[in-house]
């Protein structure tokens, strides 16, 4: 009876380290920081798009990228963008607005006649903008 204890013992144990090393691993993952300065840069060069009007499908464009490449570096699965959005849900303060600067680059890319408003551009930009902040990249 000992020996059947002892290797119970044995076994809550190694089940309690596996579990303890994934959550370790995915905690490691999603805790990585990221390169602020990079993702500064970046935006302050999108920024620069908003000048003309006619710059301003590619700064969403360029700032759905930026966004894609955060969500990238911490390692949020998928395999398109909206993917990874979804895993990332829970990191983010407003998936609403996130989700129309994404749905918004998505019409600029795949459809021609897309007349873009003012209001739509800095909604869009402003979604991203704290998405970025919520994964600390800005």
């Amino acid at each position: 009876m000992d020996n059947q204890m002892l290797s119970i013992a044995a076994i809550a144990a190694g089940i309690a380290i596996v579990l303890l090393l994934i959550f370790a691993s995915i905690f490691a993952k999603r805790s990585r920081k990221l390169n602020t300065p990079y993702y500064q840069e970046k935006w302050l060069e999108l920024q620069k798009l908003l000048g003309d009007q006619a710059t301003w499908p590619l700064a969403i464009i360029d700032a759905d990228k930026l966004l894609d490449h955060a969500l990238k570096a911490h390692k949020y699965k998928g395999k398109t963008m909206g993917e990874r959005l979804v895993a990332a849900q829970h990191e983010i303060s407003d998936n609403d607005d996130v989700w129309f600067g994404h749905k918004l680059r998505n019409r600029l890319v795949h459809e021609h006649d897309v007349r873009l408003k003012e209001r739509d551009m800095k909604d869009a930009l402003l979604g991203i903008k704290h998405a970025l902040k919520d994964l600390g990249a800005l």
